[in-house]
């Protein structure tokens, strides 16, 4: 009998495993019940599919959306490994279809929904060799998980009606109460829990305060140009917003599509589809974007607004770089967000959890420590070291005595007697007679103009720091206004001195990274350190375009073909023999033999121009 990394070197082309996925495989195969914690892009979905392919009978996976069902049931065929979807969105014809091939024993893995499962337990009780229950996306089926489902409790009887069939349990996002509620509400077994590294240090880490919608606009045109012709994400937090960014983006002549739940179904798949075929390069989306999308060569991952939870970021940024390759992430905060999306959580039905999340989701993009760390330790993992890899560790903060500063802002806030937020508090400051400060007096105030010579962005950044370092809070419950802390009077009366980090802006009229931000270049490929060639961009090209002309023959996206990682290792290493090409990684046994000759006839013709 094969063994497990046998499979994985047969199957999928990879010639080793990544952390805990072999662990978890001798888990399953030895019939044990598995919750399995691992990243966004850390290779679950090897750890229930390789036991699959090694155990009698079909596998069932749950999956919470038809387009995830369909992408991972295409990945699979690619790769020579039976497998189908019955789910709503296939005609009558093709469900008995898949029935029959089920029955006969055809079919190793079947992807199904929960609502779909609840139906077919019976025909599944009478007519299936069932090897496994694996449940993706688990953390749906917890009061306590960012993405709760009601149907996804119903998943508690399979233990019921399946008796002797292991179930493993898999989620990218889960903290110590979702992990326990997951457990609890599966029914499983005396589970092996297993925890993977949350670490994807091939994420770059970047956080940009207090930018005004031009200044994200020239930003995000700045990383789209430095990504011509790879996909990226931008999330945002509303429909209006994510339509309005969306034609911005169309009118500066990028390739980019809108999705969100105020779209019909329709027009939802047409944005998606075309994204996952890469006839669109672009998609602005609200967070209803992503958990149906395995495309591995995202490139950049941007958040418009902040996300309402670490959770949810997290989950977020990891839909870049499944393959491996350097990709940026970048999130844009202002205080008018936090605003927002406190007023989210105060009409939520769970007001105190809610708010300790985006408690948690403000300090990381407050911190001026490295933003790695803060994430890995949210998820219970330490580090010892600064990550190399986001803004706080390329540019570390300069800092200066800002007591001056800091007391001007508090004595306007005082003496307009704590009845102001930022925005007014910075005019006052500014001396700006804007329409609101001159209906109030405030122009009047001894503060007016007092900081005329910072501009109205710095500002209210250092207000920002100021809430950060507790000189003032947000009384929420009283239209927002600012109050000042007993530890903002000490600084104020002048029993305490105050220290502001430098406000540092890149020069958003530059193309590419600013030198003084500290930013690293971002490596082409990962080729290189693969094969210890560089590779030919031309012939990069060459083989992309194969890679397309033959997904559009499938009708399948180009990165089930082959991912970018490949490509690159391909222009590289430049194999011309069936034996060659069948070691490149990400090259299993059934796309040798399926396209082997295409790609090493494309490089022949290349190299004898």
């Amino acid at each position: 009998m094969a063994t497990p990394l046998q499979v994985l070197k047969s199957y999928y082309g990879y010639p080793a495993f990544r952390p805990m996925q072999e662990e978890i495989i001798n888990s399953v195969l030895r019939r044990k019940d598995s919750l399995v914690l691992m990243p966004t892009g850390g290779g679950k979905s090897v750890c229930f599919q390789i036991p699959a392919l090694m155990m009698e009978g079909t596998a069932v996976v749950v999956s919470p959306l038809i387009s995830l069902m369909k992408d991972q049931v295409e990945t699979l065929k690619a790769n020579g490994i039976p497998a189908e979807t019955l789910n709503s969105g296939n005609s009558e014809e093709v469900n008995q279809m898949v029935h029959r091939r089920c029955e006969q024993g055809k079919v190793k893995l079947l992807y199904i929904s929960p609502e779909r499962l609840m139906g077919e337990i019976p025909w599944m009780v009478q007519s299936l060799d069932i090897s496994l229950f694996a449940i993706d996306e688990a953390h749906c089926i917890s009061q306590w998980g960012h993405d709760f489902r009601p149907e996804y409790i119903q998943l508690g009887v399979l233990h019921e009606r399946f008796p002797m069939v292991p179930v493993i349990a898999l989620t990218a996002t889960a903290d110590k109460l979702t992990k326990a509620d997951i457990v609890e509400r599966l029914h499983l077994r005396d589970p092996q829990i297993f925890i993977s590294s949350f670490d994807r240090p091939n994420l770059s880490l970047d956080v940009k305060r207090g930018y005004s919608s031009g200044e994200k606009l020239r930003t995000i045109l700045n990383i789209i140009k430095r990504h011509p012709h790879e996909s990226g994400i931008i999330y945002c937090l509303s429909r209006k917003i994510t339509d309005k960014l969306a034609g911005r983006l169309r009118e500066k002549g990028v390739s980019a599509g809108a999705y969100h739940a105020g779209l019909s179904m329709e027009e939802r798949n047409q944005v998606q589809e075309a994204f996952v075929n890469d006839r669109i390069d672009v998609v602005v989306a609200t967070i209803a974007f992503g958990m149906g999308i395995d495309k591995s060569n995202v490139r950049f991952v941007i958040h418009y607004n902040l996300p309402k939870s670490i959770e949810s970021f997290y989950q977020e940024i990891g839909r870049g770089g499944r393959d491996g390759l350097p990709t940026e992430t970048l999130l844009f905060f202002n205080v008018q967000d936090l605003i927002t999306l406190r007023s989210f959580a105060d009409s939520s039905g769970q007001q105190e959890i809610n708010h300790e999340k985006l408690n948690r989701m403000q300090e990381y993009a407050e911190a001026q420590v490295c933003r790695r760390r803060i994430l890995l330790n949210y998820f219970g993992e330490t580090s010892e070291r600064d990550c190399g890899n986001c803004d706080v560790c390329n540019t570390p903060p300069r800092r200066f005595n800002g007591t001056v500063l800091v007391q001007k802002a508090l004595s306007a806030i005082m003496r307009a007697k704590e009845q102001i937020g930022f925005t007014l508090t910075a005019e006052i400051l500014r001396g700006s007679l804007t329409p609101e400060v001159a209906a109030r007096g405030y122009q009047s105030l001894k503060t007016f103009g007092a900081g005329r010579d910072i501009s109205s962005r710095d500002w209210q950044d250092y207000l920002l720091q100021m809430l950060q370092m507790g000189f003032i809070e947000i009384a929420y419950n009283e239209d927002r206004h600012l109050k000042v802390t007993p530890l903002g009077k000490d600084v104020l009366f002048g029993r305490k001195q105050a220290e502001l980090a430098f406000v540092v802006r890149e020069d958003l009229r530059k193309g590419k990274r600013s030198k003084a931000a500290g930013d690293k270049p971002l490596e082409p490929s990962a080729s290189s350190a693969s094969s210890g060639k560089a590779e030919n961009p031309e012939l990069y090209e060459r083989l992309r375009k194969l890679r397309r002309q033959i997904a559009d023959e499938k009708d399948w996206p180009a990165y089930v073909i082959m991912s970018d990682k490949t490509l690159h290792i391909l222009a590289a290493e430049q194999p011309v023999t069936l034996e060659a090409f069948g070691k490149i990684f990400g090259i299993g046994e059934h796309k040798r033999d399926s396209y082997g000759k295409q790609f090493i006839e494309a490089i022949k013709e290349f190299n004898a121009r």
